[in-house]
């Protein structure tokens, strides 16, 4: 087989979509989308779309990065802005709040490469309250849970 045949093979399998939870496990995916909504609630916006975007980039779910760039650009985020929260570190539109935020999101979201800082740690709740840091945790959990439903069951974002 040539290597375009193998990738072709490779996309032909990953557009297909696996069991969708929300059928097979209503219950649980109700409270899956129960703790989304608390989290909505809980964190600021467009801070709480930058975050699943982040935390969605790191885990290659693309229907969630799809989901939170088009959320974030209907919001009136600058689009730029948009485009640079992959690399918010050498982008100098972001704010404090939100460095501390997709800092954050990645240490939780790559928690097996050190997890948070005591440092970071400290950093998140002056800028956010013990509360808030909280609200924070939860919401990273949440959309690291969501790619992680997403990605495993070929969930593909609606067409061009």
């Amino acid at each position: 087989m040539t290597d375009t045949a193998t990738t072709e093979q490779a996309s032909t399998e990953q557009a297909t979509e696996r069991v969708q939870l929300s059928s097979a496990v209503p219950d649980g995916y109700r409270r899956v989308i129960n703790l989304d909504g608390y989290v909505a609630r809980a964190v600021e916006q467009p801070l709480g779309d930058v975050i699943k975007l982040r935390a969605s980039q790191l885990n290659g779910c693309t229907y969630c990065v799809d989901m939170h760039s088009v959320d974030l650009q209907d919001g009136g985020y600058p689009l730029r802005k948009v485009f640079a929260v992959s690399a918010w570190r050498e982008s100098p539109w972001f704010s404090g709040r939100e460095r501390t935020a997709l800092e954050l999101t990645e240490a939780v979201t790559l928690i097996h490469q050190g997890g948070v800082s005591d440092e970071l740690y400290a950093r998140s709740v002056a800028e956010f309250g013990e509360e808030g840091y909280a609200d924070l945790i939860l919401a990273i959990g949440t959309i690291n849970l969501w790619n992680r439903i997403a990605v495993p069951t070929h969930l593909r974002p609606p067409a061009l």
